[in-house]
């Protein structure tokens, strides 16, 4: 007996142990299913979302946007976060899963979720996420028909928003305050107040459309439509349905296909289009029983109902409208449920089964009147006050606060001012004592040759003239020549005050010059003079030394003396060349009528103009010389055409240079 007894014992331990190996390999297979349906990129993707921690809610919506569907995910995505205390991952998951047990009917579950998110959006202090999970909440309890914690979510929300958006102006929040907006309208819908859900629809699609939000603009469309609807206003309402499928179809939303088509289901049926809303609301049926979502399906349930009813095939309509009643009543949709049985009553009248028609009416009657009660009517009634009391409210503060902030940049441009003021009166003076200390070192300067030779050359008539010549344009309104010539005009004169204060340039500085200078000229030739510059690639006129504005004289001379009295085809090339390492040759070509038709139409002009400027060169370039082994050389030809009339004249000049300006 003893060992009997022995015997069964082990073998108790032993199937013990046997289970406890079962339970442990059916739990590791459980979680070695659970891993090969979580496939390894988006493991990978938790992991990197867990490491970056973004905060942002829009971005954990590019992240997780393709997964927040799939329960097993977001189940995944839940305890990840909460393991590596992660509260706005937790958040964003956990709203995910009640969203898809609100859209299973799951109501319960559903807010249990939402408040678990709304409690870790509470601890990591997220404006966006706070809103978003009272938002969700309140959408739970107008499903349920529950009229005053609905309010009370939504409006929580929109006060936060509305609160958090003056220092987080934040996109999402915008559209969070749309949503409470959308969700009250809905609300107001079911107590049959539909000039206030008009109001907010409104609202709530001013805020979607600045965001292009188009599952925003979708819904409230659709819900303008319903409040229409209620109106009488059929042909609106329909056409707003349309619009809202229409964005519906832009985002493949086939939640949205169903709530559309049993919109515009009913539109049909209020106008007697049987045959339209049959057709339609058989495929809406279809599509309501894949989406699994038992809201729309005890509506489309109803709607097919309806439709038999009024083609008198009330067999078949009592049967529908009992599988609406039957799921609203399991789901505790009371006002499908109350629809239902307002429905079955009109079927079981025609049948003149009336105790049971009036019992049934009885029944949609207390469930309609517990929704739209006078308790639940002057609690919106409450809430109006409130929001008008509010609104006005903050509508004085933002005035005041405005005033404030005007008060406060009046006394800061006052300041501004004064500060200006005197800076300006410094800056002035500054000014002035810097212009006059240039004056006077220019005019003691003024003794030598160089500054003595360019401001008698370039200042008296030059200037004068060259002004006039602008002032003409402004008074001819030719802005754009006028400007062009103005902006040449001032790169010139720049570059003949730096050049009066150096005795030397580099060549490239000296053509650039000598170009404005011809352009400046040429106005008053009405840009007929044709000016070429030609200088071979192996010269690099930056490395060339020359005496600054050395070459001016030898084209005013050509201007004023070889071609003001010519008339057409005025040319003056310059040709720059290099024969050996000590001299840099410059030639100045013009075509007009030579140096001797020139002296004889001078000595006929009463005001003869003098040319001192090329003994000054002269004298510039004996100086500048003086520095080289070699001396410069200089000489003027007058050219000829082959019947021995003058064609132009020619300047050579044969500058020399250091032995280092290689080219």
């Amino acid at each position: 007996m003893q060992r009997q007894y022995s015997y069964t014992k082990k073998s108790i331990v032993s199937t013990t142990f046997l289970l406890f190996g079962i339970v442990l390999l059916l739990c590791f297979q459980t979680i070695a299913a659970q891993n090969i349906e979580l496939d390894s990129i988006f493991i990978e993707r938790v992991k990197v979302t867990l490491k970056n921690k973004p905060k942002h809610y829009n971005a954990l919506e590019t992240i997780f946007f393709n997964d927040k569907l799939d329960v097993l995910k977001m189940e995944y995505v839940k305890d990840q976060a909460t393991l590596d205390q992660y509260p706005e991952a937790t958040c964003y998951a956990l709203n995910a899963l009640g969203t898809l047990n609100r859209n299973k009917s799951l109501y319960s579950s559903a807010i249990t979720f939402h408040k678990s998110a709304l409690k870790a959006a509470t601890e990591a202090d997220n404006d966006v996420l706070q809103t978003i999970s009272l938002n969700l909440i309140g959408v739970v309890y107008r499903r349920m028909d529950l009229v005053k914690p609905a309010l009370d979510y939504h409006k929580k929300a929109y006060d936060l928003a509305y609160k958090r958006l003056k220092v987080n102006p934040d996109s999402e929040l915008k559209h969070s305050m749309a949503v409470s907006r959308n969700s009250m309208g809905n609300i107001y819908l079911v107590l049959r107040q539909y000039d206030l859900a008009l109001k907010q629809f409104e609202k709530s699609l001013l805020i979607e459309t600045t965001g292009q939000n188009k599952l925003g603009l979708a819904i409230n469309y659709q819900n303008i439509g319903i409040a229409l609807e209620h109106k009488g206003q059929l042909e609106e309402a329909l056409k707003n349905y349309k619009i809202s499928l229409d964005y519906n179809k832009q985002i493949n939303s086939k939640m949205g296909y169903v709530i559309c088509n049993n919109a515009i289901t009913q539109i049909y049926i209020k106008q007697e289009k049987y045959n339209q809303a049959l057709a339609l609301n058989t495929q809406t049926l279809k599509e309501a029983k894949v989406l699994g979502d038992q809201y729309y399906l005890a509506e489309a349930y109803i709607l097919l109902g309806q439709i038999q009813e009024k083609l008198n095939e009330d067999e078949k309509a009592e049967a529908n409208l009992n599988t609406a009643l039957e799921i609203s009543k399991t789901y505790d949709l009371k006002t499908f449920t109350s629809q239902s049985l307002y429905y079955l009553s009109k079927i079981y009248s025609k049948s003149e089964n009336y105790k049971l028609a009036h019992l049934y009416y009885k029944e949609s009657k207390e469930i309609e009147n517990s929704i739209t009660n006078d308790r639940n009517l002057n609690y919106v009634n409450d809430l109006i006050i409130q929001y008008e009391h509010e609104s006005k409210n903050n509508q004085i503060q933002e005035l005041a606060d405005e005033n404030e902030i005007v008060r406060n940049k009046l006394e800061r441009n006052k300041k501004l001012f004064w500060y200006t003021a005197i800076l300006i009166s410094l800056f002035t003076t500054m000014i002035i004592i810097i212009i006059r200390h240039r004056q006077l070192k220019q005019e003691k300067q003024i003794i030598t040759l160089e500054q003595d030779m360019l401001r008698s050359q370039m200042n008296p008539h030059f200037i004068f003239n060259s002004l006039n010549s602008i002032k003409l344009y402004i008074i001819n309104n030719d802005k754009e020549k006028a400007v062009y010539y103005l902006n040449k005009f001032s790169k010139l004169i720049r570059k003949i005050l730096i050049a009066s204060t150096e005795k030397e340039m580099t060549l490239e500085d000296e053509l650039d010059t000598m170009q404005l200078y011809i352009n400046i000229e040429n106005i008053r030739f009405e840009d007929e003079i044709q000016f070429n510059i030609h200088v071979p690639e192996n010269i690099d006129t930056k490395l060339i030394k020359v005496p600054s504005l050395i070459l001016q004289p030898f084209l005013e001379n050509a201007l004023w003396h070889g071609l003001s009295s010519k008339k057409h085809d005025r040319k003056i090339d310059l040709y720059v060349s290099r024969k050996g390492e000590d001299y840099i040759n410059i030639s100045i070509i013009d075509n007009g009528i030579g140096r001797i038709e020139a002296d004889k139409i001078n000595s006929l002009k009463i005001l003869k103009r003098k040319s001192v400027g090329i003994a000054i060169t002269k004298a510039r370039l004996a100086n500048f010389s003086k520095r080289f082994a070699k001396d410069y050389k200089f000489e003027i030809e007058d050219l000829y055409n082959e019947k021995d009339r003058p064609k132009g004249t020619k300047v050579i000049l044969q500058i020399p240079i250091s032995k280092t300006n290689t080219a």
